[in-house]
């Protein structure tokens, strides 16, 4: 996955409580066993107004003048702004994946469902969490100035605002290790790629009948 070191990006306001991962992601886009491809159809529901189904193309669909990210002055945001208990409901990893794939590399918001937080570690998102009233002015900015831009430092763990001022925000060490080095799960136990070749190598050398063994 890509590393996340600083990010500065467009904000969009999600400006709703208790956003679940069906409202993120459809379960009938689920039915794709492949990890790419969803970012058309994040917030499928409210993105657009005629229902949506695998597969269609995204220019035949009719989107929804009235929702946020249809609306121009938030095109190509990519740091979502969220409000409490966002990515709630079903454990679906599509909804990270839609996120990511649509183009934001940062969500902020006063809390988060546990597995959704998690996955988004997983898959290079960075899920930030600041207090409320933090949260509700920023909102306020987004709304008052077109073109709101945030910075995300996460080396230095602050989120840096436009006329400079910074906010502060949490993350667990190892965490914070993955998403600057850009490792997955599989991108972790890659880094002894040279260990496990030699392990197999020496195993083979003792067992060689292995190598003919189903």
């Amino acid at each position: 996955m890509n590393p996340f070191r600083i990010h500065k990006g467009l904000v969009a306001p999600m400006d709703r409580e208790t956003v679940d991962t069906d409202a993120i992601i459809p379960k009938q886009f689920l039915k794709s066993i492949k990890r790419s491809g969803f970012g058309p159809n994040l917030f499928d529901a409210w993105r657009y107004l005629d229902a949506g189904e695998p597969g269609q193309d995204p220019a035949t669909r009719k989107p929804n003048p009235d929702f946020v990210l249809n609306q121009p002055r938030y095109m190509g945001a990519s740091v979502l702004l969220a409000r409490q208990n966002f990515g709630c409901g079903s454990s679906r990893e599509h909804a990270p994946w839609a996120l990511d794939q649509y183009g934001f590399r940062a969500i902020i918001a006063p809390s988060y469902a546990d597995i959704f937080f998690n996955n988004c570690f997983k898959n290079g998102l960075l899920p930030i969490v600041l207090p409320v009233h933090d949260v509700a002015r920023l909102f306020d900015e987004v709304f008052a100035f077109p073109g709101y831009e945030l910075t995300v430092d996460l080396e230095r763990q602050v989120v840096i605002q436009a006329d400079g001022k910074e906010l502060p925000f949490d993350v667990e060490p190892f965490r914070k290790y993955c998403l600057l080095g850009g490792f997955d799960d599989i991108g972790l136990t890659l880094r002894h790629a040279d260990k496990i070749r030699a392990f197999e190598a020496e195993r083979l050398l003792k067992k060689p009948w292995l190598a003919h063994s189903i």
